[in-house]
């Protein structure tokens, strides 16, 4: 059987993710639980760590390597941040030690844009990038990583030379539950990419982002005038947000950027239709397959026998 040569781990604020790598790169054991950084804070990361370990039948010395929110101020030990302009490769030279009396367990950083104007921050996602970007060829790259806070980061060469947040996901939960949209979507059912009102809402915000607010008020009068359902005011409200969002970053990224998405599941599919509907190609790469790629990366660099 092949030998365990280390356990990746993605730790998010309120999730937790372990793959124990062997030696030849494959998956040996896999583990996945809500034990994130807002539990582990009070359980303990050690503690958390070792039970999954133990689960899997770990050896005592396995190193380990760590992305995300257990590097945060807040988490097990700060990690700190990389300064935009970044090498990806400089990421691995970054990471911190916990200090542990059987195991090597290293901690990868984040990255920082320190300017005033456009500051910005970004912790887990710096290895989704470094794996992705494994499977990309050279020249210059807007890669898009959806959810909650979307991050839209843009590289040439290898280098981070930039990258902007956009809080997507939080706004459509703020807007839908807390404004007077809420009305109007409340009882909307699932929808997806296919829907014609999530298609025509993209493509509309993404060539006037001026109007934004009125667009957003058009849902409430296409219920009170047009009888708009609910599902496709859900529809409408995501498409205008998500076409802010990729008329914004793809506004600031370098003239003939390759598209690059990484993203999983449902939310892969929904940004996939809207980029068709922005009428800009692009090519995905799976969200846990970018993290395991840049784990890998960052372990081969820290323990190269």
């Amino acid at each position: 059987m092949t030998t365990a040569a280390y356990a990746a781990v993605d730790w998010g604020t309120s999730s937790f993710r372990l793959w124990i790598i062997g030696e030849n790169g494959a998956i040996l054991a896999e583990r996945r639980s809500g034990e994130g950084m807002t539990t582990a804070a009070t359980a303990g990361f050690s503690a958390i760590l070792e039970s999954h370990l133990r689960a899997v039948s770990a050896a005592p010395h396995l190193p380990v390597v760590i992305c995300g929110m257990a590097g945060a101020r807040q988490g097990w030990v700060e990690a700190g941040y990389l300064d935009t302009p970044a090498p990806l490769a400089a990421i691995v030279g970054a990471a911190v030690t916990v200090a542990d009396d059987n195991r090597d367990i290293r901690i990868l950083p984040g990255l920082a844009q320190r300017d005033e104007a456009a500051a910005d921050v970004m912790r887990g996602e710096e290895t989704q990038l470094l794996g992705a970007l494994s499977s990309l060829e050279g020249g210059s790259h807007l890669v898009c990583m959806p959810g909650t806070h979307s991050k839209w980061v843009r590289v040439t060469g290898g280098v981070v030379e930039g990258f902007s947040t956009f809080m997507t996901g939080e706004l459509f939960e703020v807007i839908s539950r807390h404004s007077i949209l809420s009305h109007t979507l409340a009882n909307g059912g699932a929808f997806d990419g296919s829907d014609p009102a999530f298609a025509s809402a993209v493509a509309a915000a993404v060539r006037n982002p001026a109007l934004a607010t009125n667009l957003l008020f058009s849902i409430r009068a296409g219920q009170l005038l047009h009888g708009l359902a609910a599902t496709q005011a859900k529809a409408r409200l995501s498409g205008i947000l998500i076409g802010l969002e990729i008329g914004g970053a793809h506004g600031l990224a370098k003239a003939g950027s390759n598209i690059c998405l990484v993203a999983s599941g449902p939310l892969a599919a929904l940004y996939q239709s809207a980029l068709s509907a922005a009428e800009l190609p692009s090519v995905t790469i799976d969200a846990d397959d970018a993290v395991r790629l840049g784990l890998a990366a960052a372990a081969r660099a820290l323990w190269p026998a």
